[in-house]
């Protein structure tokens, strides 16, 4: 007979992975809460326009889209943003601004699986609504950091890679570049890194070859790699525009100093991210080995909502996967080993003694202590060999004589002594053992 198998690129967590999987979330989540982000959920099937006026209509391929038993088109979500988006746009009039939120979801792509990528994952995203100024950059870059250094990870293993989409079009509005000739520059710029010169061809294609001159300012600017450097370049460039810009790259990385984080943050004019609705600063975190797809990217974009039909309000978001994640802390040995024991094992002996146990068992979980028994009648050697296997800390011991006299021996697993406690005082005698040092 055939067995089912998971399908390409689906996940499936047993409990040793999803304690893994928890570990990541529980830290993300202090993280998030530790800078006031709200969390929030939403829908994971969202009507296919949805997606198609965020990103147009070839996002279609990338989705696992189809029509539902109401004649809908829709689709798996792919990502958070244009549903954070339509939240916030529906409630904009009523939320108190900023708007600091943040999610923990899963979402699914129908794409081609790699190292790092399947087609299902789950992100962290967190964006802010409503506040024009770098000082959201500010938070959500911080924010970042935390979100990767509270496992342990230092400057050593990550960095911020930092750039500004507006900065590049207003250097390009100086060169004398329209918008369509700026969008496809940025678009080989985005490219650069992964393929050289090949990057151009479609720049070319469209407008002609670029000017040698011009396409040497392009790329002396991609790699420009600090504030110093982006200010001499621009300062024979001149204009309002450039000259506003360069003050908020000075308030955006002075705040992040006063925050000690200008060890994990590098300017990189290189970063550009393809996605077109970004309008301002955008950053991506990388290992420094580089051996992995980036951990975690985002920007501002402070058109979407308007773009979805509600009202015009800046935004900046970012996003971590957890798979590339995941793969880095076992690189560099952080991640936890779980061992999901029990507190406490009760050693049973008649089916009169199992009756009296199941009252402290009982109070001994609602007091939230994990417990666990025998679920069939076992030689009293079988249940010890299974609490000594178990991991538990304390053995409760209900037996004949035990009974008759009115209490329970209690066994410390761990130090090997054990003493009889009264029937009414289990749970002070458990509580006061495992909060005494081991």
């Amino acid at each position: 007979m055939a067995t089912f198998q998971t399908l390409p690129g689906f996940r499936e967590f047993y409990p040793d992975a999803l304690a893994r999987r928890n570990h990541i979330f529980r830290v993300w989540r202090h993280a998030a809460q530790s800078f006031g982000f709200q969390e929030y959920d939403a829908p994971v099937l969202e009507p296919l326009e949805l997606y198609k006026t965020k990103s147009g209509d070839e996002i279609e391929q990338q989705l696992f889209s189809f029509t539902d038993k109401g004649g809908r088109e829709v689709a798996l979500r792919p990502e958070m943003t244009p549903t954070v988006c339509r939240l916030v746009g529906e409630k904009a009039n009523t939320l108190k601004r900023p708007i600091k939120w943040f999610s923990i979801a899963e979402f699914y792509r129908y794409e081609r699986m790699q190292k790092g990528r399947g087609r299902c994952f789950f992100q962290f995203n967190a964006d802010i609504f409503g506040e024009p100024g770098p000082e959201a950059e500010t938070e959500l870059i911080a924010m970042l950091v935390q979100c990767l250094a509270a496992f342990g990870l230092t400057e050593q293993d990550f960095y911020v890679r930092l750039s500004d989409r507006n900065l590049w079009f207003y250097y390009l509005e100086a060169l004398g570049l329209d918008e369509a000739r700026i969008r496809a520059v940025l678009s080989a710029v985005d490219k650069y890194e992964k393929i050289g010169d090949d990057a151009f061809k479609p720049y070319g294609e469209q407008f002609g070859p670029l000017d040698d001159a011009l396409k040497a300012k392009v790329l002396a600017f991609l790699q420009i790699k600090s504030l110093a450097a982006l200010e001499q370049t621009l300062a024979g460039v001149g204009g309002d525009k450039l000259t506003a810009r360069l003050a908020d790259w000075r308030k955006l990385l002075g705040n992040l100093q006063a925050m000690g984080l200008s060890r994990f943050i590098e300017v990189d004019l290189g970063v550009v991210r393809g996605l077109a609705y970004y309008t301002g600063f955008v950053f991506e975190a990388f290992d420094r080995k580089g051996e992995l797809r980036a951990l975690a990217g985002g920007g501002r974009y402070d058109n979407l909502v308007g773009k979805l039909g509600y009202g015009e309000l800046p935004a900046v978001g970012f996003a971590i996967g957890d798979m590339t994640f995941a793969l880095l802390l076992e690189q560099r040995g952080l991640m936890p080993a779980f061992v999901q024991s029990p507190d406490v094992y009760s050693v049973i002996g008649g089916e009169k003694e199992r009756l009296a146990a199941f009252a402290d068992i009982h109070a001994l979980r609602a007091a939230g202590y994990r417990v666990e028994y025998p679920l069939k009648d076992l030689a009293f050697g079988k249940q010890f060999k299974a609490a000594a296997e178990s991991g538990a800390k304390v053995a409760l011991i209900y037996g004949g004589d035990e009974l008759a006299k009115g209490v329970v021996k209690l066994r410390d697993l761990r130090q090997r002594a054990e003493h009889e406690v009264p029937r009414d005082q289990v749970l002070t005698a458990v509580r006061d053992l495992l909060s005494a040092p081991a």
